[in-house]
C-alpha cells in the first residue's frame, strides 16, 4: 500500500540508498514495516541511525502526506508502478516514492533533454538558454529542468513560449515555490507540463537535497546540456550524475575569460557535444524518436518575438474599438460571402512533429464549429486549462495554423488529415 512507501520513503538518515537496501532485504515495503525490530540489525551496511528510525512504526505522518496529496490533487507514484519511469528506475539510487503536480508523462516514450546551469548567469548564458527552449520545445523535445533564477527558469520560459511540455524536479515539495519570485512560473509549468520531486508535499528546499535533487534531472533526460556554470559547481555535479548514468553531454562553448564559461569550455574538452544550434541536440535523437521530433527549422526567436508581439499589438487596436464594431461586418447585399484562406492541409505524419498536443486538441475543436470561437469556448470543449488554451492559441497564431478575427474568436488555417 502506498503508506507503507511513503513510510519507508520518510526514514530518518535512510536515504535512497539506505531504502534500496532495505527493499533488496525485505523485498517490498510491507514486509519491512511489520519485520521484528532485530531483522533491521541484519540489514548489511545500514546506519544504526536509520535502523532506529525503521523502529518508528506510527502511521501519523504517511496519512497527514497522503491527505495533503489528495488535497493538492497530487499523484504518488512509487517503484512498483507500471507508469515509473525505466530511465529513473535503472540509475544508482532512484527515489522509491514520486510526488507528480501537473502532467504525467511516460519519459520512456519522450525525447527527454534536460537543460541547467548557473543562479548567477549572464544575458548571454539565459537568451541562448531561452532559445534552446524555445526550440527544443518546438522541436517536440520534452525540457526537464530545475526552477532556480538563472538558466534554469530562461530554459523553462523559453520552452513554454514554445508551446511545449516541460518538467521542473524540485528539492522541496511540489506545492512550495522555490524561489519566491517564481511562484508564477510554477503555476505554469503546472499547467503545461509537471513539477516533479521525491519529497513530500509541504517539504522546505534545503541545500543538502539539491544535489541528491539532481540526479533526478539527469536520470529523466537522454541528455543534458550545461549552458553556464563554473568548473566546480551543482550543474557540474548533475553532469556528473549523467556521465555516471551513461547519458549524452552537451555543452554550451563560451568566452575563454568568462566564469561562468569554465565548466562548459572543460566539458566539450572532455570530449562533449559542442552546442551551436538547437539542432545539434536534436539530431541525435531524430532516428529514435521520429514520430516526436522534426528535423525542420525551428522558427527563429527573434521572428517568433516580432510575430508575437504582432498579436498583440492587434489585441489592443481590438480592444480600443467599440464592441458594436467588434463584430464581424455582414456580407453587402449582391456580395459572396469571404470563406477566408484555403486550409493548409497537414500530413497525420508531420502534425506530432509539428504541434504540440494541446494545439492538436483546439485544432480539432475549431475544426468542428462552423464559425471562429472563443478560447472560454474551447476551454469548455476541451477541458484544458485556459492558461495552457492561450498559450497554445498564440503559438498557432505565430506558427501561422490559426487566426484570430474581431471579438476575439479563432479559427484554424489547417486541415489535419484523419
Amino acid at each position: 500500500m502506498l503508506q507503507e512507501w511513503i513510510w519507508l520513503a520518510t526514514r530518518k538518515a535512510l536515504g535512497p540508498k539506505g531504502v534500496l537496501r532495505v527493499l533488496e532485504y525485505f523485498g517490498t515495503p510491507e514486509r519491512a514495516f511489520y519485520a521484528d525490530p532485530e531483522q533491521y540489525d541484519q540489514i548489511p551496511e545500514l546506519p544504526a541511525a536509520a535502523r532506529m528510525s525503521l523502529r518508528e512504526k506510527g502511521m501519523e505522518e504517511p496519512d497527514r502526506i497522503l491527505g495533503e496529496c489528495d488535497r493538492l490533487g497530487l499523484r504518488v507514484m512509487t517503484l512498483q508502478d507500471g507508469d515509473y519511469p525505466s530511465r529513473l528506475r535503472e540509475i544508482a539510487a532512484p527515489p522509491a516514492v514520486l510526488y507528480i503536480r501537473g502532467r504525467v508523462f511516460r519519459f520512456d516514450e519522450e525525447a527527454a533533454i534536460g537543460v541547467v546551469g548557473s543562479r548567477e548567469s549572464s544575458p548571454y548564458g539565459e537568451r541562448v538558454a531561452a532559445q534552446l527552449g524555445l526550440e527544443l520545445a518546438r522541436g517536440g523535445a520534452l525540457l526537464v529542468s530545475g526552477i532556480a533564477q538563472g538558466i534554469d527558469s530562461a530554459a523553462l520560459k523559453g520552452a513554454l513560449k514554445g508551446g511545449g511540455p516541460v518538467v521542473s524536479v524540485l528539492a522541496g515539495g511540489v506545492d512550495v515555490p522555490y524561489p519566491s519570485q517564481n511562484r508564477f512560473l510554477y503555476e505554469d509549468v503546472a499547467a503545461a507540463g509537471a513539477l516533479i520531486s521525491e519529497y513530500p508535499p509541504g517539504t522546505r528546499h534545503k541545500a543538502e537535497h539539491f544535489p541528491v535533487r539532481n540526479r533526478l534531472i539527469s536520470g529523466l533526460s537522454l541528455g543534458v546540456v550545461a549552458v553556464e556554470c563554473a568548473r566546480f559547481s551543482g550543474t557540474m555535479k548533475t553532469v556528473e550524475h549523467a556521465m555516471d548514468q551513461d547519458r549524452d553531454i552537451f555543452a554550451v562553448p563560451g568566452n575563454i575569460d568568462a566564469p561562468r564559461s569554465e565548466g562548459p569550455n572543460w566539458l566539450i574538452r572532455q570530449g562533449a557535444h559542442p552546442v551551436t544550434c538547437t539542432q545539434d541536440i536534436l539530431e541525435e535523437y531524430w532516428l529514435r524518436f521520429p514520430h516526436k521530433l522534426s528535423q525542420s527549422a525551428p522558427l527563429p526567436p527573434e521572428a517568433a518575438q516580432q510575430r508575437l508581439e504582432q498579436l498583440r499589438s492587434r489585441r489592443a487596436l481590438e480592444e480600443t474599438r467599440p464592441e458594436k464594431d467588434r463584430t464581424e461586418d455582414p456580407v453587402p447585399s449582391g456580395q459572396k460571402e469571404d470563406k477566408g484562406p484555403d486550409l493548409e492541409r497537414v500530413p497525420k505524419r508531420e502534425q506530432r512533429s509539428r504541434f504540440t498536443d494541446d494545439q492538436l486538441t483546439l485544432l480539432r475543436a475549431m475544426a468542428g464549429r462552423k464559425k471562429p470561437c472563443t478560447a472560454d469556448e474551447l476551454v469548455e470543449e476541451t477541458q484544458i486549462p485556459a492558461r495552457r488554451v492561450l498559450s497554445a492559441l498564440t503559438m498557432l497564431q505565430v506558427d501561422g495554423a490559426a487566426r484570430e478575427h474581431p471579438g476575439k474568436r479563432f479559427s484554424p488555417l489547417v486541415e489535419l488529415e484523419e
